[in-house]
């Protein structure tokens, strides 16, 4: 049977191929038990969007004290020109945490309170009280204090280094290489809540380790264009008999052949995946949105995903859980990362950010369900409150540690900062080593099963999904309910 499945696949040519299709079939030797049976699909709808901000970006410019930390923050920073002028930064106004502190955000966040030409950003999805901030988050293999650093307690694998900690964030496992990510993991358990149709995890920036799981497969597909054409199958056999679109054909009498092999099956039911999925975007054509996205990366990344999540209920796609991936890169600002205002890699970045996320709000607000999709950021790392290099062009910062994240949508308990900000002082007790590398006081494992939570992980599943979780408190951040 292998033979002849071998020479079906030779002599008929088959040429099925596509742009971005499911993603690899790998993790193989892993999948075990972790996919549970669910009776019935969900009631509701909800989803989650994670925005990687690729690089490491930098916490320290993006939400700044107000009080007199500034100054501590101004001393550091200014000598080379890396800090914002404190006239710059916008104030978050009536928020709820932080110590009742005050604090603004880089004024790039929300441009058009400089130059009113310009699109929205995050300030009035602030104000909506649908934005919250969670400070000084990261990778951690255990809590820790800056004296069990220096005395070499345990912390994560490789600790600065861009590649290890992307895996690290993506997988929620500090100790060594992560295999799955904490999305594909989630998905794992809760794909039953979906009738049918797409994939639960879909990703418009390739594909990637957040949304690998144990037995879920992620699909990748175009960040542009229509979504009738974004996963452009192809078939170079023209003979109609064995083609795999067309139903009862050879080929796809083939992929149910040899399933007892498990190789054989985990290709099969990979391009079955692809078919299906194809079949269900070619019913989706091009629908019309409400809000105006910016022609950006992240704004065409935010509106694919948008129109996929408007087609959720059409017909032959029923979509009642997903999750989405998408990225913004240049975050790894070790140079040309200022000014104050409108310049620099980092403020540049900050204003396609806020007003692609902000376009995003304002459409899932539109479509009616502002508050059952849940939008956040991660990245790398933070960076050094030490600038590396001097001068407009030149001076940046350095891999960090902690790093600050944001949180937005309407089931967001918002207008709010969680978790516990960094003392702005080099070496000071928050410092790893004199440069302002900050230890995180939240973890990741911490932020993760929270949006977990909320999606509809159940609570006996969430030690199968973050083994390490039972080392922090509290297990719920309350971000979102």
């Amino acid at each position: 049977m292998t033979q002849s499945r071998r020479n079906f696949l030779r002599n008929s040519a088959c040429g099925l191929s596509a742009a971005a299709l499911l993603s690899s079939l790998d993790q193989f030797n892993l999948v075990q038990a972790m996919v549970q049976e669910l009776t019935a699909a969900a009631s509701d709808y909800r989803a989650l969007v994670c925005i990687f901000l690729s690089g490491g970006n930098d916490c320290n410019n993006t939400i700044i004290p107000l009080d007199s930390e500034y100054n501590n923050y101004f001393a550091a920073r200014n000598p080379s020109g890396l800090a914002i002028p404190q006239a710059s930064l916008l104030p978050l106004p009536n928020s709820i945490g932080g110590g009742g502190r005050p604090f603004g955000m880089h004024p790039n966040l929300s441009p058009e309170v400089a130059n009113p030409a310009l699109a929205k950003g995050l300030l009035d999805v602030w104000n909506a009280g649908r934005l919250a901030v969670l400070f000084n988050t990261g990778n951690l293999v255990q809590p820790l204090t800056r004296a069990q650093y220096l005395a070499g307690a345990a912390k994560p694998y490789q600790l600065f280094s861009h590649s290890d900690q992307v895996t690290q964030q993506q997988t929620v496992s500090s100790k060594a290489v992560g295999q799955t990510g904490w999305g594909g993991r989630v998905a794992d358990l809760t794909g039953a809540l979906n009738a049918g149709g797409l994939p639960m995890n879909v990703s418009v920036a390739g594909t990637n380790l957040f949304q690998t799981g144990i037995s879920t497969r992620q699909l990748a597909i175009a960040s542009t264009g229509s979504l009738s054409g974004v996963l452009n199958l192809n078939w170079a056999n023209g003979v109609s008999s064995v083609a795999p679109f067309n139903a009862g054909s050879s080929y796809r009498a083939l992929l149910g052949m040899d399933n007892d092999s498990f190789l054989i099956k985990g290709a099969s039911d990979t391009t079955n995946g692809a078919l299906t999925a194809d079949a269900a975007l070619n019913l989706a054509g091009d629908p019309a949105l409400t809000a105006v996205f910016p022609v950006t990366s992240l704004g065409n990344q935010l509106k694919q995903i948008a129109k996929l999540i408007k087609v959720r209920d059409l017909t032959g796609i029923t979509m009642k859980r997903q999750i989405f991936f998408c990225t913004l890169g240049n975050f790894d600002t070790h140079t040309n990362q200022t000014s104050g205002t409108l310049t620099g890699s980092q403020g540049n970045n900050f204003t396609q950010l806020s007003q692609a996320m902000k376009a995003f709000y304002d459409e899932m607000v539109a479509q009616g369900i502002g508050d059952k999709v849940t939008t956040f950021t991660q990245s790398d790392f933070g960076r050094t409150l030490q600038p590396s290099g001097s001068g407009a062009a030149a001076v940046g910062s350095d891999h960090a540690w902690g790093n600050h994240t944001f949180i937005m949508g309407g089931a967001v308990n918002g207008r709010a900062f969680y978790g516990t900000y960094p003392v702005l002082a080099l070496g000071g007790p928050d410092d790893t080593d004199n440069r302002g590398r900050w230890i995180p006081t939240t973890s990741t494992d911490q932020f993760a099963a929270t949006l977990a939570a909320w999606y509809g992980l159940a609570p006996a599943d969430v030690p199968s999904v973050f083994p390490n979780l039972s080392k922090f408190a509290p297990q719920n951040l309350g971000l979102v309910s």
